[in-house]
């Protein structure tokens, strides 16, 4: 029996998981790896550029924000009766990462050839350390093996896919060591996401308004021009590049005057952004359609911040896990905590390595530079010469 072929008694089994799931309950730990065992057997044969079939529909980040996919699933139809494409960052930041995944990872093994997941910047061992995947794993299990299991396997999504040809699909951007599909086509791509390279590039970079490659403020990746996504385009004959990796409050954002579009599926952001969400649907004669959603009802989360944060505090996380974490908070309600000590880690993760990952974090910090610079010195912090 083929990887793509499903016998029935999995099937039925299958079926119930992805009920209970829909349910947003987890499945046990026993459960979860048998899953990802077959997941990863799907996997390792798909290619890093990953053929899709239109129609489709495209969606941009979720992180965790599990009923916000079941939303998602609501407006643009069940799988299998629609066709996904997912472009990454399915876990860390909502309160349901566990299940988002083990949702998508279920979806994927039942019906392999309706829905395509893609590996994101956050699926990634060392960001689902700092930004709540890991925490959530140890909360709900009481140990770090789910966790393991699915950063094992989150080394087997495939990094980008194409469909009919046309329309590029990945989680971040472009590279300057990649000039053709090709070149993305002989990655090893099972390893954790480098620091810098072209495998980091697909995950981490982003378009930009100025022409060329520039230094990215998350201090990985690169930004990209319109006269590169044009070029990239050109020479592998594409219409179309489409990536997740950036709020856009709109649920999607046009660049390079149509070349490139960002699609992001997470509606009000970590539940505080009001932002949009969208899907992008691709028919059978390749047309576009963007679909907006707003959020749906949240059940059982805390929504008082103050709330995130004793509670944080209380399970024993250190000034400088939290500042880099930030949980469910923003950097001026951190700011101005009173635990001089947990201010303390903040200012310096916010001086030194905020920027790296979150573009809401690189905007704060280049609005609030010398802001942050003084609390450093202030502080007498080791990094007081640093700049952000």
């Amino acid at each position: 029996m083929g990887v793509n072929s499903v016998s029935t008694d999995t099937s039925s089994d299958l079926n119930e998981q992805i009920e209970q799931l829909m349910q947003c309950k987890p499945l046990s730990e026993q459960q979860v790896r048998m899953l990802c065992e077959k997941a990863k057997e799907i996997l390792m044969g798909e290619s890093n550029v990953q053929p899709v079939k239109s129609p489709v529909t495209i969606c941009g980040d979720i992180h965790g924000q599990f009923h916000d996919l079941a939303e998602l699933f609501r407006i643009g139809g069940k799988c299998p009766d629609t066709n996904y494409l997912f472009m990454g960052d399915y876990v860390d930041r909502g309160y349901y990462s566990v299940e988002t995944v083990t949702l998508l990872v279920a979806l994927k093994v039942r019906y392999p050839q309706r829905i395509t997941i893609l590996r994101g910047n956050h699926e990634s061992r060392q960001i689902t350390q700092v930004y709540g995947f890991y925490d959530e794993c140890l909360r709900k299990y009481g140990n770090a093996n789910v966790w393991k299991i699915f950063t094992d396997l989150f080394d087997y999504f495939p990094l980008t896919a194409l469909v009919e040809s046309e329309i590029f699909c990945l989680h971040g951007g472009l590279s300057p060591s990649i000039e053709n599909l090709d070149n993305i086509r002989n990655f090893d791509r099972v390893q954790e996401v480098p620091h810098e390279g072209p495998m980091c590039d697909l995950l981490w970079s982003d378009p930009d308004d100025r022409c060329g490659w520039g230094i990215s403020p998350r201090g990985a990746g690169y930004t990209f021009g319109q006269d590169i996504s044009e070029q990239f385009n050109h020479t592998n004959n594409l219409k179309l590049i489409a990536r997740a990796h950036q709020l856009v409050m709109d649920g999607f954002n046009w660049a390079h005057e149509q070349k490139v579009v960002t699609i992001f599926s997470a509606p009000n952001y970590c539940y505080r952004c009001g932002n949009m969400a969208s899907v992008l649907e691709v028919d059978d004669c390749r047309g576009h359609t963007f679909i907006q959603f707003e959020p749906a009802p949240r059940r059982g989360e805390p929504d008082d911040i103050k709330c995130v944060e004793l509670r944080a505090l209380s399970a024993g996380v250190t000034a400088w896990q939290y500042g880099i974490a930030r949980k469910a908070s923003t950097p001026i309600t951190l700011l101005s905590c009173e635990d001089s000590t947990l201010r303390k880690g903040i200012v310096v993760f916010l001086v030194t390595r905020g920027s790296r990952f979150d573009p809401i974090l690189a905007q704060y910090c280049c609005q609030h530079r010398k802001e942050l610079v003084a609390q450093v010195v202030k502080s007498m912090c080791p990094c007081k010469s640093l700049e952000v």
